[in-house]
């Protein structure tokens, strides 16, 4: 087996909680690496005492693109594979092993899982696969915000595996504050990238401009890019939401019978069309819809997918449901199956409780 170079690479700023625990898991590399952005806590001092090769600069105005680049640019040119994470992130053990096992001499970058975020007892919610593993050379990073490698050698070689894993362990504290703003750059700079302008009107949303983000989304829906089917879901399943926002409801189920159509194997419009139907007290929709969603099997790969579609929620939306049409036997049935799903959650077992209560009366 071949030895190559690996090094990691990364950006920080007030991270000194994450520090110990990242160098952990990237010393498996040959250097690490990290560009530091402005920490007024002791973040570069511990990366210093660990052996981390440290930099500084204050980006201003600030992109993340610009910051990516900067830190690759620290790697060793004699670099054969460069890794990005950031240090609320930490691979699996025996990470390295297996990169240099897969990696060929052609290859030009590699996709690995990527646990975003995990549920109540620990399993993962949103996984997907990320590719920030790459040769040293031909790759820049761009987009202010939600930064993307682009590759300029030509034909780019990619693998992927699942061998490796990343999981992301995020400082729920921080604020998002820049990126609305840096969406909107982005947008200005590339009006015709799909992807940013579906996370801008995401982003919208989330801040509760539900207008905006509507112009927003159905101008991601018309762009010639907006190809991937999945996104157009979200698309369309976020330009729902926001009209049960304004209690425009039946905009919101037109919306919603759009995005089933657009993406009918996927869980997450069906489900989004049940908890519509929680909302609005429509018991029998809500039937419907969840056990649509429950035949769909497949859980893809992918960051669109939402918690709810696959945790215990389409149970929990069928035990009310149950329980609204005096269905108690089928009511428990479906919270036992909430709970075998979510055994931390309290709400469901005194749900359990008093259907069970109900039952022994009868």
């Amino acid at each position: 087996m071949k030895k190559y170079k690996v090094c990691v690479y990364a950006i920080s700023k007030n991270e000194e909680k994450f520090v110990s625990r990242w160098v952990e898991s990237m010393k498996e590399a040959d250097e690490i690496y990290v560009l530091d952005t402005g920490s007024t806590d002791q973040t570069v001092a511990k990366l210093q005492e660990l052996g981390v090769h440290v930099e500084t600069k204050v980006i201003d105005p600030w992109r993340f693109d610009v910051a990516r680049n900067l830190s690759l640019a620290m790697v060793d040119e004699d670099a054969d594979i460069c890794v990005c994470t950031d240090l609320d992130e930490v691979f699996v053990p025996g990470w390295r092993d297996k990169l240099e096992e897969i990696w060929q001499e052609d290859t030009d970058r590699l996709a690995y899982r990527y646990n975003w975020s995990f549920d109540e007892v620990g399993n993962p919610a949103v996984h997907f696969y990320i590719e920030k593993m790459h040769r040293r050379y031909h790759y820049q990073w761009t987009h202010p915000v939600h930064e993307v490698l682009a590759f300029d050698g030509g034909m780019e070689k990619k693998i992927t595996t699942d061998e490796i894993v990343l999981n992301h362990y995020p400082d729920v504290t921080k604020s998002r504050s820049s990126y609305l703003p840096l969406l909107e750059l982005s947008v200005q700079e590339d009006p015709e990238d799909d992807r940013n302008m579906h996370y801008l009107g995401r982003e919208y949303m989330y801040y509760g401009q539900y207008e905006k983000a509507i112009e927003t989304l159905k101008k991601h829906l018309s762009l010639k890019r907006a190809t991937w089917r999945d996104e157009r879901c979200a698309s369309m399943r976020f330009i729902a939401r926001c009209y049960k926002e304004l209690q425009q409801y039946e905009e919101a189920k037109d919306w919603l019978e759009k995005a089933m159509k657009e993406a009918p194997y996927l869980r997450d419009p069906f489900m989004e069309r049940a908890l519509l139907a929680y909302h609005l007290e429509e018991w029998e929709d809500v039937l419907l819809y969840t056990m649509k969603a429950l035949k769909i099997k497949l859980h893809t790969e992918s960051y669109i997918n939402e918690v709810f579609s696959f945790n215990e929620t389409p149970y929990d939306l069928l035990t009310l449901a149950f329980y609204d049409y005096g269905e108690y036997e089928l009511a428990m049935t479906a919270c036992k199956k909430a709970i075998s799903i979510n055994p931390k959650n309290e709400r469901l077992k005194n749900n359990l409780k008093a259907i069970e209560n109900l039952i022994e009366k009868k």
